[in-house]
């Protein structure tokens, strides 16, 4: 359970004194407290910004996916939280905006916006990599679709950012195992590449792999190398059996790493598909 309290309330119940408070204590806010030695995690953080509200406020955004499982948080993300306008307090966004109550779940003790309004916010609040990125995440922790985020536009019509938003929805996947096979997936969807399927399972009956993102008519495969790829002697030994089996099957499969530029990239896939003798019949992602 979440370690953040309001001073107040522990003295009035007896469990400190206010000089106990303030030997074993922490402000995080005006009259809120963490333990001295308990982590500044993004929960507790949550937890306390929800405290400084009077228990009024929702958790939404980023700290909202956070609660419902969402991978690839950071501990300094800001809190958001929709409620009554109150103080600007570091690391606190208040957003003063309309919610219904079949928007709203419990998490922890805490309201917090539904899987599908916290895909809404996301992809209203955020530019479109950034909300795409964690849109991802949200739906490969929740199982949240386009589809379900995509009544609250009827619902809420004349909301800010409409137009980016449904384009963040319409872009959400929730294959993408890193945020930068979310990257990947962007640049080829700003080169006006035809949509790739994720986590393209390969197998020789024997060994199963899984390549990040490609294309199954051409058998044109991405793959992002991270760091480790290359500094682990381990993850080494297995790329090259990975690789070598990948390319039994027929498959292209193109390695990405960090120094490449989009163009470049692009013009990889384009050479791909040109061995190939491909030409895709649409381009369209949806």
């Amino acid at each position: 359970m979440w370690q953040a309290f309001i001073g107040a309330e522990s003295i009035a119940s007896g469990d400190l004194t206010r000089g106990k408070l303030r030997w074993s204590s922490r402000a995080i806010h005006p009259g809120i407290y963490l333990p001295k030695d308990a982590e500044l995690t993004l929960f507790n953080r949550t937890a306390a910004a929800w405290l400084h509200t009077g228990r009024t406020g929702i958790i939404a955004g980023r700290a909202a996916a956070a609660l419902h499982g969402a991978k690839w948080t950071r501990s300094d993300d800001p809190i958001e939280l929709i409620a009554k306008h109150g103080r600007p307090r570091p690391g606190i966004k208040i957003r003063q905006e309309r919610i219904a109550a079949d928007e709203i779940v419990e998490i922890a003790g805490m309201p917090v916006t539904s899987p599908a309004r916290t895909a809404f916010d996301l992809a209203r609040h955020l530019m479109r990599n950034p909300a795409v990125m964690r849109l991802d995440a949200l739906a490969a922790a929740t199982g949240v679709t386009r589809s379900d985020a995509m009544h609250l536009f009827e619902r809420y019509r004349g909301a800010r950012n409409t137009r980016a938003a449904q384009l963040a929805l319409a872009l959400m996947d929730a294959g993408a195992q890193s945020p930068k096979e979310t990257w990947l997936r962007m640049v080829v969807y700003d080169a006006g590449l035809p949509k790739p399927r994720t986590q393209i399972r390969v197998s020789d009956g024997m060994f199963s792999a899984f390549i990040d993102l490609g294309w199954d008519e051409p058998k044109v495969g991405l793959d992002y190398e991270g760091a480790h790829h290359f500094s682990d002697r381990g993850q080494i030994v297995h790329d090259i059996g990975r690789y070598e089996m990948i390319d039994r099957q027929g498959w292209l499969d193109l390695r990405v790493v960090a120094e490449h530029r989009p163009r470049f990239i692009e013009s990889r896939i384009r050479d791909a598909f040109a061995a190939r003798n491909y030409t895709p019949s649409s381009t369209s992602w949806w």
